[in-house]
């Protein structure tokens, strides 16, 4: 009898879909106390009780390709152990194992490391051997239910050539993951940069291509950049870091937190397959797989598998009908008649005291401002919640404004609770985002929620705006009136994407778009004429800088932000302080002004709570 499988192909399922791939096997034996003296791959049948464990907590963490227990399953390591003639043991017993765990709900990837050998250093014999080991191995895990090879942490081109001629004969049927390890200076054993290395494993005719362990995420995202240009599928699966050396044993310091982030970057980078090296858990995989479903949803599918788990649907939902635009709120209303609306973003400072923010916010809307929006715990630090400050906004001044909604805190009830509260005090203005992660900000210890990303979010809320809760039941006393924002990223690496995921957040039920900051109108233009076919208004970001170093951080630490070179030099030549304030304005002016006429709106972010820069910035807009 055949062993169960995933109904569709591997290299099918990867077009659908971003996989999640398990972490480390070896680190985490260890951890679980398996001396490093002990040959690992002979627990496959000595132990294959413990290394099914191991299989199924990835499984459970959200991996959708876990991989065998046969990375050092080749002769040259073995002999170490006297072990030499157990290969095709050891390996088929390592796929069966792996795919008796796995069935029908992940893919099996067969796990082949190099052997230690030099290319042009090894004799010819030992080579020839080489290319045999492959061989057995490749053909032990086909036979034991493999659905790939994975060739993974190969550092000689001459060495990982090997291994594939050997695996393509051995089991010409399964595809082939062909991935690398750099070193610290972004080139493999022989010199050969990412980009080289790339076309040549291309050229060979591997099916996947592949960066995994060395120095931590930083190093592989750098790497996995370069390789994509390529145009295979990319499989990204760094380690958590460098491991140091506590109370005698190994760890390594990555958290799963700061693999969220990660993950995130890599995807947009262009990886289509994610996942961890050395020192990940099974907590490291359960943060990747929540970014994956975030951003493009895992191969958790119906065309995948048929007993995919549930997920939030984005068909337009049934119930009442929804609120005309024009009526939802005064902001909705200036939308909806055309006319140019301008928001400046005021956040409570961290505390008690209100009062600062309050006054900045009645200086702006007397100035002109048409709406305040507050963000909701921005950079993941703790202040006063946003919805109690909008409450003042309104209670005090009676000004409008629009409220950030950020998956990351609350649960789905929560969720409900929060927007029902929010209607019923009068604020109808919403901007819905994913949120970032508490690794980011004050409270790295603090957990995330996330039972929903921006796309259900926006769901929810535009269900609720027809009168039905999430479980599609009425909503006594009628219905919400929402107006829905969703953010862009103009600077994403990857645009597709990122094109792609607007088009799902406006099915979704998304009104608006407000843009993350943009420095120059050529990127604009050409983000304006991709997602024309939306029909959606445009609040574009405006970021006044304030200085160099400002300019550089955002450039180069803060994801999907992009300041061109010739921007940078230009607050590099100024002094800082005033004079670099000013030119940043001056900067943020010539952006605004020279697209005023293909937009709807201005979404302002002062830096550092410096408010009156706003103002310079807005000096002279509307009457133009």
């Amino acid at each position: 009898m055949s062993p169960t499988r995933p109904a569709a192909p591997f290299l099918d399922a990867i077009q659908r879909s971003i996989l999640v791939f398990d972490g480390a096997m070896g680190s985490l034996l260890y951890e679980r106390g398996v001396f490093v003296t002990q040959n690992f791959e002979q627990l496959n049948v000595a132990r294959p009780e413990l290394v099914k464990k191991v299989h199924a907590d990835y499984l459970a963490a959200g991996a959708n390709v876990i991989e065998t227990n046969t990375f050092g399953a080749n002769r040259f390591r073995l002999e170490r152990y006297g072990l030499v003639d157990e290969v095709r043991r050891f390996n088929l017993a390592g796929a069966r194992i792996a795919r008796e765990v796995a069935g029908a709900d992940a893919y099996v990837a067969g796990s082949i490391g190099p052997t230690g050998l030099v290319p042009g250093v090894a004799a010819r014999d030992d080579l020839t051997a080489a290319s045999a080991t492959f061989a057995e191995q490749a053909g032990a895990l086909a036979e034991g239910g493999a659905d790939l090879l994975a060739l993974e942490t190969f550092r000689h081109l001459d060495e990982i050539k090997l291994a594939i001629e050997a695996a393509r004969e051995a089991a010409p049927g399964l595809p082939i993951l062909a991935s690398m390890t750099f070193d610290t200076n972004g080139a493999v054993a022989d010199g050969s940069e990412p980009e080289r290395v790339a076309q040549t494993l291309r050229d060979w005719g591997i099916s996947l291509l592949g960066v995994n362990c060395g120095d931590g995420p930083q190093l592989s995202l750098a790497m996995a950049e370069r390789m994509a240009a390529a145009g295979l599928p990319l499989c990204v699966q760094p380690n958590a870091g460098l491991p140091r050396t506590v109370d005698g044993r190994l760890l390594y310091m990555a958290t799963p937190e700061y693999f969220d982030v990660f993950a995130r970057r890599m995807i947009q980078a262009g990886a289509t397959m994610i996942g961890g090296c050395c020192g990940t858990t099974p907590e490291h995989v359960k943060w990747i797989a929540k970014s994956a479903r975030m951003l493009r949803g895992t191969a958790a599918r119906d065309d995948v598998w048929p007993a995919a788990r549930p997920r939030i649907s984005i068909d337009t939902p049934a119930g009442i009908e929804p609120t005309p635009l024009a009526e939802r709120s005064p902001l909705a209303a200036k939308i909806a008649a055309g006319k140019f609306v301008v928001s400046v973003e005021v956040n409570p400072a961290p505390g008690l005291d209100p009062e600062g923010a309050l006054s900045a916010a009645k200086m702006l809307i007397d100035s002109g401002v048409d709406v305040v929006n507050v963000a909701d715990g921005p950079r993941a630090t703790a202040r006063m919640t946003n919805l109690a400050f909008c409450s003042l906004l309104l209670q005090r001044y009676g000004i409008e404004p629009i409220l950030h909604v950020c998956g990351r805190d609350r649960n789905l009830i929560g969720q409900m609770a929060h927007l029902l509260g929010a209607h019923a005090i009068g604020i109808k203005n919403l901007v819905v985002i994913t949120g970032d992660p508490p690794k980011v900000g004050d409270y790295p210890e603090a957990t995330a929620v996330y039972d929903l990303d921006s796309i259900g979010l926006l769901h929810m809320a535009s269900t609720m705006n027809r009168g039905l809760d999430p479980a599609g039941k009425p909503i006594p006393g009628g219905k919400t009136s929402f107006l829905l924002a969703t953010g862009l990223e103009p600077g994403a690496p990857d645009l597709d994407k990122e094109v792609a995921r607007l088009e799902r957040k406006r099915a979704a039920g998304a009104d608006i778009i407000m843009t993350q900051p943009v420095f120059h109108q050529d990127l604009l233009e050409k983000v304006l004429r991709r997602i024309e076919h939306l029909e959606m208004p445009v609040l574009v970001g405006v970021l006044p800088l304030v200085s160099y170093k400002n300019a550089e951080f955002l450039h180069n630490e803060v994801p999907g932000m992009q300041i061109p070179e010739e921007i940078r030099e230009r607050m590099r030549k100024v002094p800082a302080g005033p004079e670099a304030r000013k030119e940043g304005v001056k900067i943020a002016r010539e952006m605004l002004f020279s697209v005023r006429d293909r937009v709807q709106g201005a979404y302002l972010m002062p830096p550092l709570g410096k408010y009156e820069l706003a103002l310079e910035v807005l000096d002279g807009l509307k009457a133009s």
